[in-house]
């Protein structure tokens, strides 16, 4: 597992990116990181990030946010608030990681818009991060073309949220807003 953050770094050009780019590299970084794990199907583990040298996964309650992750004593520590349902917490992690590998880019990566700030861009690209290790395209496409095609199910099958998979199947074309409305409300 070594090298996999400064594999995954090594893939974001070295310069400003437009929403759209940060998001395609969001997605290959995602791709890559689960080719590098040997990752085939779905749930994704926890281990995927929290195995990697120099990064330490900790839980802690209460706490004010969903999770956090800063630099200490030569290492990543990422804070996941345990008082979460284990599939949010599984969110945060990748969404933090995604900070983590963003880090030494963040003077350039994104930019402030007329209608997004610079740090709003970068949570959604996290989220979508998050979104794609965890229900990756290919996996979820090809769960949907066997047949599974409930929320409910799907989000058992990848460990997510009914609502995580319902945003992520509305991202990927599978269902419309309305189906998405009529389901999680």
């Amino acid at each position: 597992m070594a090298g996999v953050v400064s594999r995954l770094r090594a893939l974001v050009p070295q310069r400003p990116l437009a929403r759209w780019e940060a998001l395609r590299v969001a997605e290959l970084q995602a791709t890559h990181l689960l080719k590098l794990c040997e990752m085939t199907g779905p749930p994704v583990p926890e281990t995927l990030v929290s195995s990697l040298p120099r990064l330490t996964v900790e839980r802690l309650t209460p706490i004010p946010v969903s999770a956090s992750a800063h630099w200490a004593r030569g290492r990543w520590v990422i804070v996941l608030n345990g008082a979460e349902p284990k599939t949010r917490q599984r969110m945060s992690l990748l969404h933090e990681f995604k900070h983590v590998l963003d880090n030494p880019f963040i003077d350039y990566l994104y930019r402030s818009t007329g209608r997004m700030s610079a740090a709003g861009q970068a949570e959604q690209v996290c989220d979508y991060f998050a979104a794609c290790v965890l229900m990756p395209r290919a996996w979820v496409k090809r769960a949907w073309g066997s047949g599974i095609q409930d929320f409910r199910e799907l989000a058992q099958l990848f460990h997510v949220s009914e609502g995580a998979m319902a945003i992520r199947l509305l991202g990927l074309g599978l269902v419309c807003t309305r189906r998405v409305r009529q389901r999680i409300g």
